[in-house]
């Protein structure tokens, strides 16, 4: 006997077929869309059998069933598109070593190189003191949206004849 059961209204349906027959999305939503659509077992569904779904989609019936709980606890919007990461991302790098690191970059590089490296500036800044530790990745990040943004005021101030 299934533990959860799914019944979905008629716009949900409607919702759940248009993304199925059209549109962009990604695998993960059109595979639980699917999985929806044939375990509603409300007046307007399908009502097949897990095994027969999983047969046919070329998935386990354990999804279908992982599918079935988060729809049932967390809601229509949650099996369809998964949960939001709650993880929380602290930044190394602010303004002010990004300043400094930029600067330094711009500086001439160390006697014997001829152009700084992204290890010798995570290095370098470790050895300034700028901060604790740096990866030359965190580097290359910083750098690059520099890069990028320079790139953009540099094409907002040409003007089309």
């Amino acid at each position: 006997m299934k533990k959860y059961k799914i019944t979905l209204t008629d716009s949900e349906v409607n919702y759940l077929e248009e993304i199925t027959k059209k549109g962009k999305r990604s695998a993960i939503i059109i595979k639980n869309a699917y999985i929806l659509l044939n375990a509603n077992e409300g007046e307007n569904g399908k009502k097949q059998k897990d095994a027969d779904i999983a047969k046919i989609l070329g998935i386990t019936t354990r999804t279908i069933e992982n599918i079935r709980k988060k729809f049932v606890l967390d809601g229509f919007e949650t099996a369809l598109y998964g949960k939001k990461s709650q993880r929380v991302y602290s930044r190394k790098v602010d303004g002010d070593v990004e300043a400094h690191l930029i600067a330094l970059s711009c500086s001439t590089p160390p006697k014997g190189y001829a152009r700084w490296s992204l290890r010798l500036l995570s290095n370098k800044m470790v050895e300034l003191k700028y901060v604790d530790s740096i990866s030359h990745e965190t580097v290359r990040t910083v750098l690059k949206k520099r890069i990028k943004t320079v790139e953009r005021e540099g094409m907002a101030n040409i003007t089309p004849k």
